[in-house]
């Protein structure tokens, strides 16, 4: 299409989408799912999520006054059409390199993200509260929530809406109904949803009948039948009516691909003075056939070939695929091993478990609080369970992991995929996990430098008998995968591994960091004739620390890790030091309170720790010591 032809060229802000014929807007969405096709495939990000809102979206922007009215994305990886419409088409091009467009809501970014997010849950008590204050302040607007099917199974979303009638009219929730979070969804929520859509049945009987009793009966009459007649229908044929006992005014369920009958509804709603609740229903992937046929595929996926669908994956091991082979095989062995996730079993590598084990398999949804809990129930009952999270998404069950597990002691193993900065930017860096874990009681925290050692520290972890918590890069380390062959030097309790010898300096990594001390090592000899060591420290809680003590006294000593410097191994060794005698110590890590977007190496370049960097720096400080 000649870009002078182009409507979506056109679109700078809403204002301009409202300048169009709603007969242009099927043409509109096109445009917008071919620019997700295409900047999607080349970057990378969330797809087949995006691709499913973009009739909504239009709708939700042509009918509404943004950003006069709030909208708030949960989660917010479905907002791209969202930016597109509000300023940033051509940032949008940007999408997850360095410095580019957030792949979620940024109230940095743009007055029309409204509400950061990130996690998922938090959209429906952040529009109350803006409802609130809307009606406080006494100006017009409203806050609109869209929901997911998988957000409204959290815990938060479910203490929002128990809230929702005690606050403003003036909130809107529009559950976003694709059957899918990540994974495909569970739940007894999942099934409610899936008897109101059913429920179209209810919605003609209903309007047929109204409009009977107001030709038949005066209006205040007709008024008060037509109540009663909802109730008794409703206990009839949908099961509890559970969102209208809530508060909310239930609308729906609507076709979301379907701009007419979206543009229909919303218009009908915009007065309303009451909580509503418009369930619309998508397809995940909508408009690309393999998205269509493999959502969770394309739920967050990296670069892939645009005509065939096929991911641009160099097919190398990664550590959570040698998880998944680890749980695997120790369940096969020991019959009391369950598999807890949180709606994101292909994400953590636990897909081939849940297919061998299927009655050991445990998907509680989008609820980290639930699935630690549930883990120590479980624990406490004689089984062994392995609870696979993403690092950033268990921050959210600290209190759980705490007051539910270590406290009394019980033997659930964690194992936090994700651990360390990853393409989606702060809200998905695992780099503050363990500030939060690292004070807990009874407790063992290990990190692997690769698969080899991911394998056996689960198996150790098994015998180990108490809460033990394993955390582990996205990717891979590119070594070798030997899960049968025993480790160089074995796992023992709290003591580290001496991997190199050095008598200038020694660096003390942490899991995957290992190799990149390596590298900096050797470039320290080749480059700068300075012999360093390397520590691999396996155990940060409990730790090595009269290794570390015996090596201080003697030598410089630099830590590196994947985390932020405050509250890791860099506070680790700062602790252990603190009133003995040593000498230089330096640490390596990531000292910005908030990274930002980006590929892995553009950020660890700007901050200074990729290999060569860390020599020159590591150089200099000891040629200063000298």
């Amino acid at each position: 299409m000649p870009e002078s032809d182009s409507l979506l060229n056109r679109i700078d802000s809403p204002a301009d989408l409202r300048r169009l014929a709603p007969a242009e807007l099927p043409r509109l969405a096109a445009e917008i799912r071919r620019l997700l096709l295409e900047v999607i495939s080349a970057n990378g990000g969330h797809l087949s999520s995006n691709l499913g809102v973009v009739e909504l979206t239009i709708a939700l922007h042509y009918v509404f006054n943004t950003p006069e009215d709030k909208i708030l994305w949960d989660v917010g990886h479905q907002s791209y059409v969202h930016k597109i419409l509000t300023g940033r088409r051509e940032q949008f091009r940007s999408l997850r390199c360095y410095g580019g467009c957030c792949g979620f809501q940024s109230r940095r970014e743009s007055p029309f993200d409204d509400f950061g997010a990130g996690h998922a849950g938090t959209a429906i008590s952040a529009a109350q509260g803006m409802a609130t204050a809307l009606d406080r302040q006494g100006v017009p607007g409203k806050a609109i929530a869209v929901v997911g099917d998988g957000a409204l199974s959290c815990g938060i979303s479910m203490e929002a809406l128990n809230n929702a009638a005690n606050g403003s009219g003036r909130l809107i929730v529009i559950l976003n109904d694709n059957k899918m979070s990540i994974s495909e969804n569970i739940g007894s929520m999942r099934n409610y949803l899936n008897c109101l859509i059913s429920g179209r049945v209810y919605n003609r009987l209903r309007t047929a009948l109204r409009d009977f009793l107001h030709r038949a009966l005066p209006g205040h009459k007709a008024y008060r039948c037509i109540q009663r007649f909802e109730e008794k229908l409703k206990s009839l044929i949908l099961p509890g009516g559970v969102f209208d006992g809530l508060g909310f005014r239930y609308i729906g369920p609507i076709d979301g691909h379907s701009l007419p009958r979206l543009l229909h509804t919303l218009h009908g709603i915009k007065e309303y003075n009451q909580p509503l609740l418009i369930h619309v229903i998508t397809r995940k992937g909508h408009g690309y056939i393999p998205a269509e046929q493999a959502p969770d595929k394309f739920h967050g996926v990296g670069p892939f070939d645009l005509a065939t669908g096929r991911l641009r994956s160099n097919g190398k091991l990664t550590f959570s695929k040698a998880f998944g082979a680890a749980l695997e095989a120790l369940a096969a062995r020991h019959d009391d091993v369950v598999g807890i996730t949180a709606a994101m079993a292909g994400g953590t590598g636990m897909g081939g478990f849940a297919e061998r084990f299927p009655k050991r398999f445990f998907d509680v949804g989008i609820a980290e609080e639930h699935a630690v809990v549930f883990a120590a129930g479980q624990a406490c009952s004689g089984l062994r369970p392995v609870v696979a999270i993403y690092a950033t998404f268990m921050q959210r069950a600290l209190d759980c992991v705490y007051h539910d597990v270590c406290l009394q002691n019980l033997p659930v193993i964690f194992a936090l995929d994700r651990a360390g900065i990853v393409e989606d930017g702060p809200t998905h860096h695992g780099i503050y996990d363990l500030s939060f874990f690292r004070t807990l009681p009874n407790l063992t925290i290990l990190a692997p430098r690769d698969e080899n050692e991911l394998y056996a520290m689960l198996f150790w972890a098994y015998d180990w008998k108490a809460p033990v918590l394993i955390r582990y890069p996205r990717g891979g380390s590119g070594r070798d995968f030997r899960p049968l062959e025993p480790l160089p030097t074995p796992l023992e309790n709290g003591r580290a591994e001496v991997v190199r010898a050095g008598e200038d300096g020694v660096i003390w990594a942490l899991g995957a960091e290992v190799d990149r001390a390596l590298r900096c090592a050797e470039i320290l000899a080749e480059k700068y004739q300075l012999d360093c060591g390397v520590v691999n420290v396996r155990f940060l809680l409990p730790f090595d620390a009269a290794r570390l003590k015996e090596q201080a006294a003697r030598q410089a000593v630099f830590t590196l890790e994947d985390h932020r410097l405050v509250g890791g191994l860099a506070s680790a060794v700062a602790e252990t030091l603190l009133n003995e005698p040593h000498g230089m110590v330096e640490h390596f890590g990531w000292a910005a309170p908030a990274v930002g977007y980006g590929a892995a190496a553009a950020l660890r370049r700007e901050a200074g720790l990729i290999p060569e960097q860390l020599a020159e720096r590591m150089a200099a400080l000891l040629r200063q010591k000298r």
